[in-house]
């Protein structure tokens, strides 16, 4: 893991307290600070001058720390950052900057952006191209900014008298001995996808997070607040300017361009073995992997720039780009093969153990697709379509192949812990073996269909701005959508545009307090199936229609699904939690907005999982996706634009047409619906045994979440084919993990005199309170 941490504390500046380090006092650069090793954890001088009850960084500062700048506010970069990744700008005396990330301004835009957040116009730290944090510090206030998707968070927590802050939760929760938050880890069991269930709380108790969208902001160590740097809709306002379909898509064009023009911008980076010994050259039956391991080398990514290639439109449009822009994204020159530093490494996951016939699987809620697994398995077409990607001379495309041992479920005791549990535990050695194939800088897709995609309950907000012709093509489709998965003939789906217009309408005229009650009374009344949209009512079964999926999404809110084999106790306290947030907090956001930015935080929660839990040394995971500039592009897209069938795909072909990329393979775009669902059911089927030992004395029964026998069984049901929704059981288990991962670490992120091996969780997983029986 890299983070940031830092604090402030509410010691008052004077005389006694020291300047800026020597390293950064200078002003004027932004790599000074990083001469220093990696590792070093430089202390504060004697003359320090906290105040009482603050103690200085020689008594308490991170394990394996950069310092960036000094007492009474200092900050630190924990981890292996690259030096390009660090950049400390400073203006006037008191007033710096640090962006750590990939960042495509330069030290000048740097620079008047600091003079801009000294004003309060925080909002053009996040306007640059990149993913990254910016750190503003202007005398004794400090601006820290989080980004649009959730993917690059900041938490915080009182301590010593005033706040600290990082880019990750657990470092905090070490720092205050914290526990865990039991009330939470229900929430995120139970409404995943509900803002009003989690809040801005994290599985550690009082570690908060920023919003996505907003900024902390810390003033003179006493004050904390949490400001949005976003405008926002309002329900009383009409409908919003119209917005030129082209000139929204230019924008989401050049969003995109830049985003990858940044990362290619960026400095060459090489695995650190790569040029320890030189390769002798192809030997008869082995691999590169295998002649480095005969050099004693350790294995890892190549050098240069890489990219995903599954053939979806996603992954298909950065690799393109990314070959195509400027420049040598291939391998650093000198490391070897005659195509250094000219061809881009694409990767193509293939799933050997894929059962099911192409396009046979079905793509409902419990798919990969939906929860943004993004590259797992490929379907032949899919496959065919990369490798016709791949004719691009300036790619060179590699195809890996996964058996049984990358099939979900795979090796859950060995793993690194991450900062918050996520349902991409389960599928890390899948992609572990995917990403070891690619580059030490590696282009992801991961993204894009959260922030292209319309949200099923956006149909409400073309009703609420009384556009209603805007429905027939998806209510068409959705119906088409419909018979083609059922086997329907054309005329026995005639009904379905209408059960989504009343849908629809249903929800435009539901207002948000009653929609969050009603789920909360669904919790409490156990009624996980929604009747009008699920058949049978089977729940959200992976082979749930997508007219079934898109009614039930058409909703302010709605049980997740792990909820059904949760406690009642547990789905009660939940349900309190979302009257309570109902009722203290209205809302002025449009249902089809608010679900979509959930939809999105979550999903970017996730990759931030997938990316610690995945993690190959030396390797960098590249969304662009997520990138501020690129979201907001996303987000001006207009409404019918996005609601239409196959918008994201238009739309990317757009992109790649205004980058002179035109020549696309056959049937480029089209629905994937590769086979997650037979995937992840092989893997619950191979690993059934050990997940049933592993749930004889589960931690989530203890903490009175979820009932041992009542898992077992569902285990047992789904092993045998019964129609259950596999990321339920998916989110327990990765839970489940976490949490023996989490109980199980001895160390801790802090190190000094005033850390005596604080760490979070100490006092394990607490008994749920016993109640008495009637």
């Amino acid at each position: 893991m890299r983070w940031l941490v830092g604090w402030s504390s509410a010691a008052p500046t004077g005389p006694g307290t020291s300047t800026v380090s020597g390293a950064n006092g200078g002003g004027h650069g932004h790599r000074e600070g990083y001469r220093s090793g990696y590792g070093e954890a430089p202390g504060y001088g004697s003359g320090s001058g906290s105040g009482a009850g603050a103690p200085s960084g020689e008594t308490v500062r991170p394990v394996g720390a950069q310092l960036l700048w000094d007492d009474p506010d200092p900050l630190w970069a924990v981890g292996d950052w690259r030096p390009d990744e660090v950049r400390v700008i400073h203006a006037e005396p008191g007033h710096k900057l640090a962006v750590l990330g990939h960042c495509g301004a330069t030290d000048e835009q740097l620079r008047v952006g600091l003079y801009a957040a000294r004003g309060g116009a925080f909002r053009h730290l996040t306007a640059w191209p990149g993913s990254y944090t910016a750190v503003a510090s202007v005398g004794r206030r400090i601006t820290v900014a989080a980004d649009l998707a959730g993917l690059r968070p900041v938490f915080h927590t009182p301590w010593a008298g005033g706040n600290a802050y990082a880019t990750a939760a657990l470092p905090l929760a070490d720092l205050i001995e914290a526990q865990l938050d039991i009330s939470h880890l229900a929430a995120l069991l139970a409404c995943p996808d509900a803002p009003e269930a989690l809040g801005d709380g994290t599985p550690y108790v009082g570690v908060r997070r920023v919003p996505p969208g907003h900024a902390l902001i810390l003033r003179d160590g006493s004050s904390c607040e949490i400001a949005g740097y976003e405008p926002t809709a309002s329900l009383v306002l009409s409908a919003p300017a119209a917005v030129d379909v082209d000139t929204a898509v230019a924008g989401v064009r050049d969003a995109l361009v830049e985003a990858v023009r940044a990362r290619l911008a960026a400095p060459r980076h090489a695995y650190e073995s790569d040029f320890d010994r030189l390769d002798p050259g192809p030997v008869p039956g082995r691999g590169p992997a295998q002649r480095r391991a005969a050099r004693g080398g350790r294995p890892g990514p190549a050098p240069g720039i890489g990219a995903d290639l599954s053939g979806g439109p996603a992954s298909g449009t950065l690799a393109l780009l990314a070959a195509g822009l400027p420049g040598m994204p291939g391998t650093v020159l000198g490391a070897g093969g005659a195509e250094a530093g000219e061809r881009l490494l694409a990767v193509t996951f293939n799933d050997l153990t894929a059962a099911a016939p192409d396009g046979g699987s079905g793509s409902g809620p419990g798919s990969g697709q939906g929860s943004g697994l993004g590259v797992a398995g490929t379907s032949k077409a899919e496959l065919e379509r990369a490798r016709a990607l791949a004719e691009n001379p300036r790619l060179h495309h590699v195809v890996v192949t996964g058996g049984e041992e990358a099939l979900p479920y795979a090796d859950l005791e060995s793993g690194p812990l991450t900062d918050e549990p996520g349902p991409s535990l389960i599928w890390a050695e899948r992609h572990r073996l995917r990403l070891s194939a690619g580059s030490a800088d590696h282009f992801v897709g991961l993204g894009a269909r959260q922030v292209l995609d319309a949200h099923p309950a956006r149909l409400a907000d073309l009703l609420m701005d009384r556009r209603r012709r805007h429905l027939v093509r998806p209510a068409v489709a959705l119906a088409r959508a419909e018979g083609a998965e059922r086997g329907l003939a054309a005329g026995s789906t005639v009904l379905a545009p209408l059960t989504v217009y009343r849908a629809a309408r249903r929800l435009a005229r539901t207002p948000y307090r009653a929609g969050v009650e009603e789920a909360a009374a669904r919790l409490r009344e156990r009624r996980f199936a929604d009747e009008r949209s699920a058949p049978q009512g089977r729940g959200y079964p992976e082979d749930v229609s997508a007219l079934d999926a898109s009614l039930a999404a058409l909703t302010w809110c709605r049980p997740g699904p792990a909820a059904r084999w949760m406690t009642g106790e547990a789905l009660a306290e939940v349900s309190v939690r979302l009257e309570a947030a109902a009722a203290a907090r209205p809302i002025a956001e449009r249902p089809g907005e608010r679900r979509a930015r959930a939809a999105l935080a979550r999903q970017a929660a996730d990759q931030r999982v997938l990316e610690q839990a995945a993690e190959i040394r030396d390797q960098r995971l590249h969304a662009p996706f997520y990138d501020n500039q690129v979201v907001r592009a996303c987000r001006a897209l207009p409404e019918d634009a996005r609601v239409k069938p196959g918008a994201r795909v238009s739309v990317l072909r757009a992109v790649l047409a205004g980058a002179g990329v035109r020549d696309l393979p056959p049937g480029w775009g089209a629905p994937s619906h590769a086979p997650h669902i037979a995937s992840a059911r092989a893997g619950l089927r191979l690993a059934a045994s050990d997940l049933i030992g592993f749930f004889d004395a589960p931690l989530l029964a203890d903490a009175g979440l979820i009932e041992a026998r009542v898992v077992r069984k569902a285990l047992r049901a789904a092993a045998d084919g019964e129609p259950l929704p596999l990321d339920g059981l998916a989110d327990l288990v990765s839970t489940e993990v976490w949490l023996r991962r989490l109980l199980a670490r001895r160390g801790t992120c802090w190190t000094g005199s005033a850390a005596p091996r604080q760490r979070a969780a100490a006092a394990g997983v607490t008994p749920g309170p016993q109640r008495p029986a009637l």
